[in-house]
C-alpha cells in the first residue's frame, strides 16, 4: 500500500464540534422529559416523591397506576382519549384538505387580490393562536357552538401555515402542462383537483395533516374555554383537572402518579401516528425539494 493511498484522518474543526455539542444538548432536551415520564409512570405515589426522578422506584407500580387511572371517575380517562382522537383526526383531515385546496388556488390560479390574500395568510401564520382565543369564544357563543365538539373541531381545521406550505409544494409538485392537458380533454376543475392535484400533492398534504394532528392533540386553551361538560373534554383538559385536584391538598395528592401515567398514555397515539406517516412525510419533503 503506497503512501498516496493512505488518506490522513481529517480533524474536526471547532465549528463542527460546536454543532455536535448543540445537537447532543438538543437531543437530551427533547428526550429527557419522555424518559422521566416513562420512569415516573412505573412508580407509586410515595416513590414518586421519595426517589430520584430518573431512578427506578422501590416497586414497579405501572399496572397499579393503570388500574387506578382506569377506575377513577368510572373510566372517564378513556373517554377523554377517544375525544382527543376524534377531535385531532377530524381536524387534521379537514385542515389537510382545506390547506391543499387553498394552496392549489394560490399556486395555479390567477385572480384579483391574490397577493393581498396570500399576504393575509402569511400574517395569520405570525399571529399567536392564544391571541385569538377570546374573539373566537365570542364568535362561537353567538353561533351556539360552545360546549359542542364542533366548537373545537371547526376552528382547528383552519391552518394558515398549512396553506403557506401547500402553495409552494403544489407549485413544484404539480406540472402546469398536466392541468392544461386535462382541461383540453374536458375535465372539470373538481376532477382535476381530485385525480391529479390530490395524488401529486398527497405527501405534502400528509405533512400538513401530521402537523395539524399533533397541534390539535396538544390543544388546551380552545377546548378549555369552549367545553364545559367533563364528558366532552380532550385528554389535555381532563388531565389538567386531575392535576388541579392533586395540587388542591386534602390528601388528594395521591393523584400525581395517576396523572403521570395518563400523560404517558396520551403520548402513545401521537408517536404511533408519527411513525405511520413518517415515510409519507419524508417523501413529501424530498419530493418538494427535488421538483
Amino acid at each position: 500500500m503506497t503512501s498516496a493511498m493512505i488518506r490522513p484522518r481529517r480533524r474536526r474543526g471547532a465549528g463542527e464540534w460546536a454543532i455536535i455539542v448543540l445537537l447532543v444538548l438538543f437531543l437530551v432536551y427533547a428526550l429527557a422529559p419522555i424518559l422521566y415520564l416513562v420512569i415516573s409512570s412505573t412508580k407509586s405515589n410515595a416513590d414518586l416523591f421519595g426517589t430520584f426522578g430518573f431512578a427506578p422506584g422501590n416497586s414497579f407500580a405501572l399496572f397499579d397506576n393503570l388500574a387506578e387511572m382506569t377506575a377513577k371517575d368510572d373510566g372517564i380517562f378513556w373517554r377523554w382519549m377517544l375525544n382527543s382522537i376524534a377531535y385531532a383526526t377530524t381536524s387534521a383531515i379537514g385542515a389537510g384538505l382545506f390547506a391543499t385546496m387553498a394552496g392549489y388556488a394560490f399556486a395555479k390560479f390567477s385572480f384579483r387580490a391574490k397577493k393581498p390574500l396570500f399576504a393575509l395568510v402569511f400574517v395569520a401564520v405570525l399571529v399567536p393562536q392564544t391571541a385569538l382565543i377570546v374573539p373566537l369564544f365570542l364568535l362561537l357563543s353567538l353561533t351556539g357552538l360552545t360546549n359542542n365538539p364542533l366548537g373545537v373541531i371547526l376552528p382547528s381545521m383552519i391552518l394558515p401555515i398549512g396553506v403557506y406550505m401547500m402553495r409552494y409544494y403544489i407549485e413544484r409538485a404539480v406540472d402546469d402542462g398536466m392541468i392544461e392537458a386535462a382541461r383540453i380533454d374536458g375535465a372539470s376543475e373538481f376532477r382535476i383537483f381530485r385525480d391529479i392535484v390530490l395524488r401529486l400533492a398527497a405527501p405534502g398534504m400528509v405533512t400538513v395533516m401530521l402537523l395539524a394532528f399533533v397541534g390539535n392533540w396538544n390543544n388546551y386553551f380552545l377546548p378549555l374555554i369552549v367545553l364545559r361538560s367533563q364528558e366532552l373534554f380532550p385528554v389535555t383538559v381532563g388531565l389538567a383537572t386531575w392535576y388541579q385536584l392533586a395540587t388542591a391538598g386534602g390528601g388528594s395528592q395521591v393523584l400525581f402518579s395517576v396523572v403521570i401515567t395518563g400523560a404517558l398514555c396520551s403520548v402513545v397515539p401521537v408517536i404511533a401516528v408519527f411513525l405511520m406517516l413518517q415515510r409519507y412525510w419524508q417523501g413529501g419533503l424530498s419530493a418538494g425539494a427535488v421538483k
